[in-house]
């Protein structure tokens, strides 16, 4: 059994990753609510990696901050501009990669796309929904190689989006996310 000083120098030495993980769960949990995760969580989770960085490793830590946010935006951006996604999702992932740079920020997305389609498809088969969201599935994968304008896209997303089974992306980014950082020794 770990002792008490043990987790807490643990705690101490991750604080950051902590930190990461204590918004993704509240972050989660509010998606899971109300469908949205709020731009009171995503900005300032934005904004405060970017001055960490800075303060932690000056101009060279804003950079690689810089980065891992831009990586999470264009992770998640494409989904969005068709209307497969919410804002607040792709704000979220890019607060992520303020706080851990892209590559641990891409690898955490490769995870939460993981949960995301195990959670999805757990929820059409609770559902009893197979064929219905099975058809949408291949209307949408259609309509995205044939129509390929965004705007169109989107308009055609939200026309559907009341008979879509919706996914609060929030939670698959904090499972997918916090997973990846046990895995890898960054959350002991």
């Amino acid at each position: 059994m770990p002792s008490w000083q043990s987790l807490s120098g643990a705690f101490t030495e991750h604080w950051d990753i902590w930190l990461v993980t204590a918004v993704l769960v509240v972050a989660a949990a509010i998606d899971g609510w109300k469908l949205k995760v709020p731009n009171w969580i995503t900005f300032p989770f934005v904004i405060s990696g970017w001055i960490y960085w800075t303060a932690s490793h000056g101009m060279e830590g804003l950079g690689w901050s810089l980065v891992g946010t831009l990586v999470g935006l264009a992770l998640l951006l494409p989904a969005y501009a068709i209307g497969g996604m919410g804002a607040g999702d792709v704000k979220l992932l890019a607060g992520v990669g303020a706080w851990v740079c892209g590559t641990h920020t891409f690898y955490a997305f490769c995870l939460s796309a993981i949960v995301g389609g195990a959670i999805a498809l757990g929820m059409v088969v609770v559902g009893k929904k197979w064929r219905h969201h099975s058809s949408q599935f291949k209307n949408i994968v259609n309509e995205i190689l044939v129509i390929r304008d965004p705007n169109q896209l989107a308009a055609i997303a939200a026309e559907r989006k009341s008979s879509m089974l919706l996914l609060p992306y929030g939670i698959p980014i904090a499972i997918g996310t916090i997973a990846y950082f046990i895995w890898t020794g960054m959350l002991p």
